[in-house]
């Protein structure tokens, strides 16, 4: 009987760690629930005065977030005139298989970001990328030996080359191509990379798509460059569609967040918004919640935490907003710089903006409430910090770095 208990106590305990283990994977962009919630995150009792730096590793310039699954991490980047898939350990950077293959130059203003900006999505053994010119990806993610490519040079690519990550969901690798006022949105059977179906429209934004249920049905909902729309997981077919052009000197680069039935979205210029999708017979319909035309982003997905929104604006502040109403809890002027990611951790939130400083701050819809600060890079930071456990993953121009907590 002794025996057998133990047996269990076992089982038992390699389950809750295998949990943990798998709850501490950011496989894609924002994470596992493209929602930008860290799990398996414990906030330390006393927070250090540094992060203790473990090891940085040179791996190309770009700004895609690396993906972190089980033991490995992997990273897309640019070095010269080659793009490069590769897969690392993740305790020690050492480099367990690289993917090279060639890329045109990225000319005019976004030539300073060369690299590429899509994160990976890694999922059924596979790791997808998508690289600046529009080449579509598909590695063994266990050996980096090439599946599947999809490369067309007869497909344009946005003003500012392609920005937005690929969504692998059903089998199938969700992504949309194209240029000014013509794209395409294709889903490919992973497995083969065949066609399964196209949706074709707007063009492409920088921002990601994300997936909603209603009554069953699966959507697609994206932000194109002109409008939010929802479109058939099954066949690609157009659903609903919302008005959502940038103004002024605005683009489309936040990407929606999907609560259940509502989509909070912003970046247009025009302060931040939420919508309901509702089914009405056999037809699916919008209806505005509310509008906030004061406060909104430019480059950042807020994060929604206990019923409030948490990001950082347009006007290079940080704020918190009433996600039932859209009423401003509160505006803070912690940090000077537009672009930031962030990431829900829990028992506090982790803002990132480009300057290369960690920032971390408690889920206080009261007040701004700051707890740590920590320089982490000396170069300007577009990715999202990987946080799993009590270690942070941070990818700035050129480097990867690995931090404990």
């Amino acid at each position: 009987m002794k025996k057998n208990n133990l047996i269990i106590s076992f089982v038992i305990v390699m389950l809750i760690f295998s949990a943990n283990l798998f709850s501490q994977d950011w496989p894609q962009f924002r994470g596992i629930g493209r929602d930008s919630k860290v799990t398996g995150f414990k906030a330390p009792a006393s927070w250090p005065a540094e992060l203790a730096l473990q090891w940085k590793v040179k791996v190309g310039t770009g700004d895609a977030t690396p993906v972190l699954v089980g033991k490995n991490i992997y990273l897309h980047t640019r070095q010269d005139s080659v793009e490069v898939i590769r897969c690392l350990e993740a305790e020690t950077g050492k480099e367990l298989w690289i993917y090279k293959y060639p890329v045109p130059p990225v000319t005019g203003p976004p030539s300073s970001h060369p690299g590429p900006r899509s994160t990976p999505s890694v999922a059924n053994g596979k790791i997808i990328t998508l690289g600046v010119s529009g080449i579509v990806t598909c590695l063994d993610a266990a050996n980096g030996k090439l599946v599947w490519k999809k490369e067309d040079a007869s497909i344009p690519v946005p003003q500012f080359f392609t920005g937005m990550s690929t969504l692998v969901v059903d089998g199938m690798c969700i992504v949309h191509l194209g240029g000014k006022d013509k794209g395409q949105l294709f889903a490919y059977d992973l497995n083969t990379g065949n066609e399964k179906w196209k949706y074709a429209g707007e063009g492409p934004s920088y921002s990601s798509p994300s997936v909603m249920t209603i009554d069953k049905k699966k959507q697609l909902v994206l932000i194109t460059e002109k409008s939010l729309i929802g479109v058939d997981l099954a066949d690609g077919k157009l659903l609903w569609q919302v008005p959502a052009a940038p103004l002024q000197r605005y683009y489309n680069c936040v990407s929606p967040y999907i609560d259940g039935q509502t989509i909070y979205y912003t970046g247009q210029g025009a302060g931040t918004k939420a919508i309901q999708v509702v089914k009405e017979g056999n037809q699916f319909t919008t209806k505005e919640l509310w509008s906030n035309t004061e406060i909104g982003a430019k480059w950042n997905t807020p994060v929604l935490k206990d019923g409030f929104l948490y990001g950082f604006t347009d006007l290079r502040k940080i704020y918190c907003l009433n996600a039932s109403t859209g009423q401003k809890a509160w505006i803070d002027e912690a940090t000077n710089n537009e672009f930031a990611t962030i990431v829900d951790c829990g028992s506090v939130i982790i803002g990132f903006p480009n300057t290369g400083y960690l920032i971390v701050f408690k889920p206080d819809p009261t007040a701004y409430s700051e707890i740590a600060k920590y320089k982490v890079s000396e170069t300007p930071v577009y990715a999202f910090p990987i946080v799993a456990g009590n270690l942070i993953y941070v990818k700035d121009a050129e480097n990867l770095i690995l931090y404990k907590l």
